[in-house]
């Protein structure tokens, strides 16, 4: 039985391009940027080289860049460094109902550290209400949080709505673009972002690779203590290899993003048109919004997600409940039940989510998969 991989949403493969530009960096070229011989300055060179390349494809300058471990850690130091550091000027901020658990956790420790903090809603296809958003804003209020595209239904947010929003009001903006990056164009100019979160493996590179985009001017607390590396905001040596990946992933992401939107586009819908004709009661979850060309997260009534994706797994087909950071947990889905859903459609969602290396036929098959999977829970259930 070939394993039918739809959770490209959670993690991509390494391209083996990127793998090819990464591997002289594990080998011969090894040093640490931070010494001050040949070996040091020739990892020096590869880490600003790769700086300069994930700079210009975000519209950004190279100083504005600062290289992570990936979105999550990118996410935290944007809203936990950014709120920290204005401190003085107010302790209020605002963050989508329907954010990342990245950015959800960091508001819940400034919480507990004394800062206050209000939800954005979103309507029932998952988009911001903008109208509630600017309700919430308060004197005191030094930031605003809304994601470009959601993790579990792909949808996206009118970012350079909520920037201009923000900013008629001294409010800075974050957002987390972490899964539109390499899937849509990217530009801080564009988005008005302040700042901005990226991970490399969501398009194609190494895990453990992130950037954030901090806009010049803007001061953020310190990272990480212990050594000048990213201009002395995170200390710690500096992901070489990482870095020069990442950069390789976005340039090919950007060139080769017309398309593999498209074709991946054409699977997803392809894979809903066909569940939606083969299995009874099934709800399209965002379907009415814009959203990411690779993500489809649908409901089934009557079936629990979690039994569903383990009865997929059994089939071949690897699926998702929503964030990979959440895995194992039975609650609802937040951002589902920000929607309005009710607990038992929250908890049934699962997230199908296609890649460049998917074919026609495994769209196909998955949801032939998918109809035999959920007529016989249902037949369980009533038994």
């Amino acid at each position: 039985m070939r394993e039918i991989y739809l959770d490209h949403a959670a993690t991509t493969p390494v391209e083996p391009r990127v793998l090819e530009k990464m591997l002289p960096y594990f080998g011969e070229t090894f040093g640490n940027p931070s010494s001050l011989h040949g070996y040091g300055r020739a990892g020096a060179r590869a880490l600003d080289g790769a700086r300069d390349a994930v700079a210009a494809y975000i519209g950004a300058a190279p100083a504005e860049v600062y290289f992570t471990s990936g979105g999550t850690e990118a996410d935290n130091w944007a809203v936990r460094g950014c709120a920290h550091a204005l401190a003085e000027k107010g302790r209020h901020i605002v963050i989508g109902a329907s954010e990342h658990h990245a950015v959800l956790a960091a508001a819940d420790i400034l919480r507990a550290e004394g800062f206050s903090v209000s939800f954005a809603p979103v309507n029932g296809e998952g988009v911001t209400d903008l109208a509630a958003l600017e309700r919430a804003f308060r004197p005191d209020t030094v930031l605003a949080a809304v994601m470009t595209a959601n993790n579990e239904t792909g949808v996206l947010q009118p970012v350079r709505r909520i920037a201009d929003l923000c900013h008629a009001r001294g409010i800075l903006f974050f957002t987390d673009a972490v899964q539109a990056a390499g899937a849509l164009s990217v530009d801080v100019k564009d988005s008005g972002a302040d700042m901005l979160s990226l991970s490399a493996h969501k398009f194609y590179g190494p895990k453990g690779s992130g950037a954030l985009y901090v806009r010049a001017g803007l001061k953020l607390h310190k990272l990480i203590a212990g050594g000048q590396q990213e201009r002395g905001m995170r200390g710690g040596t500096d992901n070489v290899p990482g870095a020069v990946g990442m950069a390789e992933a976005l340039r090919l992401a950007c060139a080769e993003r017309a398309q593999n939107a498209a074709y991946v586009s054409r699977l997803r819908d392809r894979f809903e048109e066909r569940v939606l004709r083969g299995v009874e009661n099934v709800l399209v979850n965002g379907g009415g919004a814009a959203r990411l060309p690779s993500v489809s997260n649908l409901s089934f009534e009557g079936v629990d997600g979690e039994q569903l994706l383990y009865a997929l797994d059994l089939q071949g087909v690897a699926a998702s409940a929503g964030a990979a950071c959440a895995s194992g947990s039975v609650e609802p889905s937040h951002v589902l039940a920000a929607m309005g859903m009710p607990a038992a459609r929250a908890r049934g969602g699962v997230r199908f989510s296609f890649g460049k290396d998917n074919a026609a036929e495994e769209a196909d098959a998955a949801a032939d998969i998918v109809k035999e999977c959920v007529e016989g829970l249902r037949r369980a259930r009533r038994a």
